[in-house]
C-alpha cells in the first residue's frame, strides 16, 4: 500500500489487478472544472474519506464530501476528488479491483442483480454513504486487511483477499441507501451510451468523420436525445468533450514527438491547420510552436534531473545527490516530485535489487547515506509545503541483545519508504518499546532480536502493550534471524518478515491502518 500525493487513478492495477493506496488531493475545486479533468478507470473503487473535506465530481454532479463518507464506483465511471479552499487537503483510502478477477460467477458479472454483491442495487451505478464512527471501524479494519494480504502475499493471499473484499462489499452494502447529499442516482441504461460514446471518443478521436451526429447514429437514438443525455449525465455537450479530447492529445504530440502541426492535425482529427492555430491560440494563449518548446524543456529539464538524482543516490554519490536535489529546488521542481520521484524512487529500486540478492549490504548502506543527505537538504521545504511522512514507527534490538546490524538495515529501508523511524538503539526494553510509542504516537513497534535467549523478550513487549492498553492501536513487527512466522503467531505479534525490504513495505501497510 502507498502514500501518495494527487494522483489520477490508472487503468493498470499491476499483476494481480488490485491496488490499495492513500491519496491526498490539494487542487482546489472551481466552476472552470469540467468533465473532461476527470479520471476514468476500469476498475470498482471504493474510497473513503480519512481526512479534511472537498469535493467529489461525478461525471456533472459535484457534491460535497468530508471525512467518513465512503464512495463506490463502477467501472468506467469518470469521477475526481478535490479540496475545497486553498490550502485544504483531502485524504482517501482506496481500493481498486477488478470484480471479474476476484469473484466467480454472478458476483463477477456487471450484468447480474448479485453483481458486486448487490452493492449497486437496481442498475444503479453509483453507491455511497455517510458513516457513523462505529461502522467506519468496521470498514477501515476491513480495508487494513485487504491491503496487508495484498503487500504481503502470503499462502493463499489471494483466497484471503477474495474472502475479505466479499464481506466488505456485503458490509457496505447494508449502509449505501443513505446517499449523499447533492449527489443524483446514476442508472445503467442512461449510462451505457455515454459511457460507449466516451470509449468511442478515446479510441477514434482521430476520426474527423466522429461527431454527435455520428455518435448518435449509431446508438439508433436521436441527436437531440443523446445529446441532452450526455449532457445531463457529464455537465457539457459532446461536442465541447471531443474537441478537448483532440486538443488535449495534439498538445501530448507537441511535447511528445517530433510531429509538424499539420500531421498533428489530421491525427487528431482537427478540420484544419488555421482553425487549429485560431483555436489553440485562444485557449493556451500561445502558438502550438511556443507552447511545444515551453512544456517539452520543462518536462525534459525536471525528468532528467530527478532520473540523475535516482541514479546517484543507486550509487551511493551522497554528495552529487545533495547537489542534485538543491539544484532541482532551485530549478522550481516542487519538494514533493524531488522525495517521491527521485530520492524514494531510488531507494525503491535498491530495495527491490537488495530483496532479489542483486545488491547486498554495503550497497545498501551506502545508498542509505545518499538518501539522507538529500532529504536534509529537503526537509525544510516539505515542511512549508505541508507533506508528512507516510508513518511513524519506533525500532529497536530487545532487551540483552548488542547486535545492531540488521535493525539499522531494517531502518534505512523503512525510512527509504518514507517513514518516520524512531531508532531506540540496542538492549532496549519492553517498557522503553511501549512508553515511546505512546509518548511518539507511533503505529508500529518494530522489534529485533539476533539471539535465540532474547526472543522471549519480543513476547513480552506484546504483553507491555497490552497492559499499556494500546494493543489495539498499535501493531507489533518482530524480525531477526531465530525468529519465525510460527514464533509471530505464537506470541501475538502482527507481522514477521524475513528480510529488510519486505519489512519496510509491511510497516508502510501497517501505518496506513491509522
Amino acid at each position: 500500500m502507498t502514500f501518495i500525493s494527487e494522483q489520477m487513478p490508472s487503468d493498470t492495477l499491476g499483476a494481480y489487478h488490485i491496488r490499495s493506496d492513500t491519496v491526498v488531493f490539494d487542487t482546489v475545486y472551481d466552476d472552470s472544472v469540467t468533465f473532461s479533468d476527470l479520471c476514468t478507470h476500469r476498475a470498482v473503487e471504493i474510497g473513503l474519506v480519512v481526512g479534511g473535506n472537498g469535493v467529489h465530481r461525478i461525471l456533472g454532479n459535484a457534491a460535497p464530501c468530508k471525512e467518513g463518507d465512503i464512495y463506490i464506483l463502477n467501472a468506467g465511471i469518470p469521477h475526481r476528488y478535490f479540496a475545497s479552499e486553498a490550502g485544504g487537503r483531502l485524504t482517501v483510502r482506496r481500493i481498486l479491483f477488478d470484480p471479474k478477477e476476484w469473484f466467480p460467477g454472478d458476483a463477477g458479472q456487471a450484468a447480474s442483480l448479485h453483481y458486486c454483491h448487490g452493492v449497486f442495487a437496481d442498475n444503479a451505478l453509483t453507491a455511497c454513504a455517510m458513516l457513523t464512527s462505529r461502522t467506519r471501524e468496521q470498514i477501515e479494519s476491513l480495508l487494513n486487511t485487504v491491503a496487508i494480504e495484498t503487500v504481503e502475499r502470503k499462502s493463499e493471499w489471494k483466497e484471503a483477499v477474495r474472502a475479505h473484499l466479499s464481506i466488505l462489499l456485503i458490509t457496505l452494502g447494508r449502509y449505501v441507501n443513505r446517499a449523499i447529499k447533492n449527489l443524483p442516482r446514476i442508472d445503467t441504461v442512461e449510462w451505457t451510451p455515454v459511457s460507449a460514446a466516451i470509449h468511442a471518443v478515446k479510441e477514434n478521436f482521430g476520426d474527423p468523420a466522429m461527431t454527435l451526429e455520428s455518435i448518435a447514429e449509431s446508438f439508433y437514438i436521436s441527436k437531440a436525445h443523446f445529446s441532452r443525455l450526455f449532457r445531463q449525465l457529464t455537465g457539457e455537450s459532446f461536442s465541447e468533450y471531443l474537441r478537448k479530447v483532440r486538443y488535449s492529445e495534439a498538445c501530448s504530440l507537441l511535447t511528445q514527438t517530433d510531429l509538424t502541426v499539420e500531421e498533428i492535425v489530421l491525427r487528431c482529427g482537427l478540420r484544419d491547420t488555421p482553425t487549429f492555430y485560431k483555436t489553440f491560440h485562444t485557449h493556451y494563449g500561445m502558438t502550438p510552436n511556443q507552447y511545444r518548446i515551453t512544456n517539452r524543456n520543462k518536462g525534459e529539464i525536471t525528468m532528467s534531473i530527478l532520473t540523475q538524482i535516482s541514479e546517484q543516490l543507486q550509487k551511493g554519490k551522497a554528495k552529487i545527490v545533495k547537489e542534485l536535489v538543491q539544484q532541482a529546488l532551485d530549478e522550481g521542481v516542487a519538494p514533493d516530485l524531488i522525495l517521491n520521484e527521485g530520492l524514494l524512487a531510488g531507494m525503491n529500486v535498491i530495495g527491490e535489487k537488495f530483496k532479489n540478492n542483486e545488491v547486498y549490504v554495503p550497497e545498501v548502506l551506502v545508498a542509505a547515506r545518499a538518501m539522507n543527505a538529500g532529504t536534509q537538504i529537503l526537509k525544510p521545504h516539505l515542511a512549508e509545503g505541508g507533506l508528512t511522512a507516510a508513518g511513524r514507527v519506533c525500532i529497536g534490538t530487545v532487551q540483552g541483545d548488542l547486535h545492531d546490524i540488521g535493525k539499522n538495515l531494517v531502518k534505512m529501508m523503512m525510512e527509504g519508504k518514507g517513514l518516520e523511524v524512531i531508532d531506540l538503539g540496542t538492549d532496549v526494553s519492553p517498557e522503553t518499546f511501549v512508553q515511546t510509542a505512546i509518548e511518539q504516537n507511533c503505529r508500529v513497534i518494530c522489534c529485533s532480536a539476533l539471539l535465540t535467549t532474547t526472543m522471549d523478550v519480543m513476547a513480552e513487549v506484546v504483553r507491555a502493550a497490552e497492559e499499556a492498553g494500546i494493543r489495539d492501536k498499535v501493531k507489533i513487527m518482530i524480525g531477526g534471524a531465530p525468529v519465525t512466522e510460527d514464533y509471530c503467531k505464537k506470541i501475538g505479534a502482527d507481522c514477521y518478515t524475513s528480510d529488510a525490504a519486505s519489512a519496510a513495505d509491511a510497516a508502510v501497510a501497517l501505518c496506513k491502518e491509522g
